[in-house]
């Protein structure tokens, strides 16, 4: 591994009432290496697991007796005042009405169940390298359909887009409508880095963790809306 991210010893804490689930995936980490502190059958079991061992990544299956997963990773993400864990939500099912929820909870991601074991533990690096797991084209496919169910939810008091300047409103908007760095940078005529530099802006001002979340907000606070004329220009 060449990187210096990659090569350090990355934590997780799998989340699942299954016991052949959590076997599974803990044996598929091990073999690249990386640790797996805890396993959990259930929310409380997981949230008393992370906060014991503070891991970097949580392997976090929606639906689980008791305390459910979505519930559990608001739970963590609220005692995790230093920002370092991150949560990717397991489902069986793509597309999950749960998924939306989970996100707005603050999860950086979601896989589902069958993922292939290369896949899985690259979703593990590269969300505990800082990003989101998402693709930005499946991220708009789940805000499109749920952001109406939660139109009515009053909004947060960080739900203020004020303090970002023109530039950063113009590239939360296409943010929002899953274009890539890349792409951005392409639309924007900005270099790579310096699009970068503006996505990373706006995470921190909005005290946002991952641009997932920043798509949520972007629907949430009504800067874009699904079908509206930021995606009608994509």
């Amino acid at each position: 591994m060449a990187d210096g991210v990659s090569a350090e010893v990355v934590r997780a804490v799998i989340a699942d009432d299954q016991a052949l689930v959590r076997t599974g995936f803990g044996m598929i980490l091990a073999a690249d290496g990386i640790e797996v502190t805890a396993e959990a059958a259930d929310g409380a079991e997981a949230v008393a697991a992370v906060l014991r061992t503070r891991p970097d990544v949580v392997l976090m299956d929606i639906r689980m007796p008791g305390m459910d997963g979505i519930e559990a990773t608001r739970r963590i993400l609220a005692e995790d005042s230093a920002g370092e864990i991150r949560v990717i939500i397991l489902t069986t099912y793509d597309l999950d009405h749960y998924v939306y929820a989970a996100l707005t909870a603050g999860a950086s991601g979601f896989l589902l169940k069958d993922v292939t074991p290369e896949h899985l533990v690259a979703a593990v690096r590269l969300v505990r390298s800082g990003d989101a797991l998402l693709a930005p084209a499946i991220t708009r496919r789940l805000i499109e359909r749920f952001a109406h169910r939660e139109a009515a939810r009053p909004a947060s008091p960080h739900r203020d887009l004020s303090g970002l300047t023109p530039r950063e409103l113009e590239v939360l908007r296409l943010l929002a409508t899953g274009l890539s760095n890349a792409e951005l940078a392409e639309r924007l005529f900005l270099s790579p880095t310096t699009v970068k530099t503006h996505v990373g802006r706006i995470l921190s001002k909005l005290e946002l963790r991952d641009r997932v979340q920043a798509v949520v907000l972007a629907y949430e606070s009504g800067l874009i809306t699904p079908g509206g004329p930021a995606e009608s220009a994509r």
